[in-house]
């Protein structure tokens, strides 16, 4: 930056110089156009008749010859042409042939004549002190506007207008922000039953769900101007700076109301007070206080709401969240299956697809994705278009993006010798055989033994329909079939190898879960044991306080290991009463790397029904409907 500054002042004074050099050239240019000479040489001239005529102009005489050679030559201001040739004895005939004429000095000659060479040096000073005064006014007026607000202000009226139509799904949502709307658009509408308009407006839900959009198309169906800002951008390493522009923030709002401050992840200036060094003298707990004090002394009739948004409600201050600041809390939840295919379908419509899209599969396999995510897929899914070649994105390149959305690309430098093959594949049979078997697990969609991020192979699970609520049945196996690799392995080699250890890992976490936290013990009370604290300055849930003693803890310890090792037996049960369809999984693996649902489902002996006669039998289904209505 320093560089192309200085660049820019070497440039600027460059052409300064080369401006006032073509000035003074000019300028010499006439001068040299003249001869100079001495009065003596004139006098001669003048005695030999070659002189035609003389023009006066001050001190200066110009003399055209009769050739038309122009000379000049000076003369003292006190003497006139006539007493000077009087002094040379010049004959009076001679000077009557020679057309004299008087000039006044005044005009361009006359400036740059005499000014000019005083008045540049001062241009030049004048410049640089002008230059140099403006630096430094820059510099004051940067250190004076350090206090006032960054907020981005966003025009309803823009190219990029979003509204609800941009959003898809969070139905309940949408819903309770259209009230919002309607307090923007129609306010005599409440204040005329003695209704407040609500002051704030807190979004809450996990990344990715759409807060931020949410807050875009409340904006743009009331027509209002929007101020975006993020919490971060408040603090700043001086004291008083993020108060100050918390302050120059709702001034500026006041004055565009109705309007509304959208403060994005405000839990970076809104945590709870008091947790850290400082005290009440920490900038982020000033700035937090400047916030209250504001939303708190809002005119009732000031038009202004605040909207913001995190993921983090548990961290924030209990001030902020009292009634007559944010009033409203609006949850958005990860998207269901309906939800996941109208955001499928908004996204869609900026991308050419085949005519043969089924964007209802696609949000089947995306349980648990985000608005966000979905966003991601079809980019993916668009970038893996181009790659190929291809004019348009297919179902191919969307599964296949899903894929790597949740797992990473291909390792296809990854190679697997016939060993490692093997135990991969091996491995990934014992997930798929368990998953199917077992009643509460959830059906296999695809296995494979193709490298992806930091997988060898990968078995993926997905449920029919979406869950909120998950019995102790489900988790037990789940747990059997998170070890059933683990178990093929023993099995069939002999011994483990690593390639168990995510496995393990996550076996471990969801059996201490349902113990310490789902109250899913058959021999401990059901409560919660442990209890999680926050480390201020390291950001995350690393401290665990124990609420229980030893002998509790070695019970846990007891259960968890209970638990493991009777889901241990659960897969090894399955897996040595169905060797043969294990066989088949594990050939069909090593042959193709990748099988898909209905080959897994033939392969365990269930009968698959194309998609022809699925369709045939819904048509059939739907005219017998019909023809009931019309016999009705």
């Amino acid at each position: 930056m320093a560089k192309s500054s200085l660049l820019k002042n070497l440039i600027i004074f460059i052409v300064v110089f080369l401006f006032i050099g073509s000035i003074f050239s000019l300028y010499n240019v006439s001068e040299k156009q003249e001869e100079q000479i001495n009065i003596q040489k004139m006098i001669e001239q003048i005695e030999q008749e070659k002189v035609q005529k003389i023009e006066i102009e001050g001190s200066i005489l110009h003399l055209t010859l009769n050739d038309d050679t122009k000379q000049k030559l000076k003369k003292e201001n006190s003497e006139s042409l006539s007493e000077l040739l009087n002094n040379f004895n010049v004959d009076q005939q001679k000077i009557k042939k020679i057309a004299i004429e008087v000039k006044e000095e005044s005009g361009f000659s006359y400036w740059m004549t005499n000014l000019l060479p005083f008045l540049i040096p001062f241009l030049f000073i004048a410049i640089f002190i002008w230059y140099m005064l403006r630096q430094v006014q820059g510099a004051n007026t940067k250190a004076m506007g350090f206090g006032q607000s960054k907020a981005r202000q966003v025009k309803p009226d823009g190219k990029d207008k979003t509204t609800f139509k941009n959003v898809a799904g969070v139905k309940e949502a949408k819903e309770e922000l259209e009230e919002i709307v309607e307090f923007l658009k129609f306010p005599k509408k409440f204040t005329s039953l003695g209704a407040k308009i609500p002051k704030g407006v807190l979004l809450m839900g996990a990344p990715g769900t759409g807060k931020t959009l949410l807050a875009k198309a409340v904006a743009g169906e009331a027509n209002v101007p929007f101020f975006t800002i993020s919490g971060s951008e408040f603090v700043e390493m001086f004291v008083g700076v993020g108060a100050s522009r918390v302050r120059d923030l709702f001034k500026k709002a006041k004055k565009q109301a109705p309007c509304i401050i959208f403060i994005d992840e405000i839990d970076a200036v809104g945590r709870q007070r008091g947790a850290g060094l400082g005290g009440s003298h920490d900038e982020r707990e000033q700035t937090l206080n400047q916030i209250l004090v504001e939303m708190d002394g809002f005119d009732p009739h000031a038009n202004v709401i605040v909207m913001a948004a995190t993921n983090r409600p548990d961290v924030l201050d209990p001030a902020l969240l009292r009634p007559g600041r944010f009033d409203r809390r609006v949850i958005l939840e990860l998207p269901d299956i309906n939800d996941r295919e109208s955001i499928l379908k908004v996204h869609s419509k900026q991308k050419p697809l085949v005519k043969e899209i089924n964007l209802r599969q696609i949000a089947e396999r995306t349980p648990g994705f985000s608005g966000a995510d979905l966003a991601n897929l079809f980019n993916e899914a668009a970038i893996l278009t181009a790659r190929r070649d291809k004019k348009k994105v297919s179902q191919a390149e969307l599964i296949e993006s899903i894929e790597k959305v949740m797992l990473g690309p291909e390792r296809k430098s990854h190679i697997l010798s016939k060993e490692e093959k093997k135990i991969t594949a091996v491995h990934e049979a014992g997930h798929a055989l368990v998953s199917h078997i077992l009643p509460h697990s959830d059906p296999v969609h695809k296995v494979s033994i193709i490298s992806r991020g930091r997988a060898a192979g990968y078995t993926m699970n997905l449920p029919e329909t979406d869950k909120y609520m998950h019995a102790k049945s489900e988790y037990i196996d789940d747990l059997a079939v998170l070890l059933a690799g683990h178990t093929a392995e023993k099995l069939e080699f002999g011994e483990v190898t690593t390639g168990a250890s995510n496995d393990l890992n996550r076996a471990t976490q969801l059996a201490r879960s349902l113990i310490t936290q789902y109250g899913m013990s058959d021999n401990l009370a059901p409560r919660v044991y442990g209890k999680k604290e926050e480390m201020v300055f390291l950001g995350r849930d690393l401290h665990e306080q124990r609420n229980y003693s030893e002998k509790v803890a070695e019970e846990i310890d007891t259960e968890i290991d209970s638990m493991i090792r009777a889901a241990a037996k659960t897969a090894e049960k399955v897996i040595n009463e169905n060797n043969d369809k294990m066989d088949k999984i594990v050939k069909k693996l090593l042959k193709d790397e990748t099988v898909e649902k209905d080959e897994f489902l033939e392969l365990m002996g269930v009968k698959v029904e194309k998609v022809e006669e699925v369709e045939e039998k819904k048509e059939e289904k739907e005219g017998e409907v019909k023809k009931e209505v019309k016999e009705d």
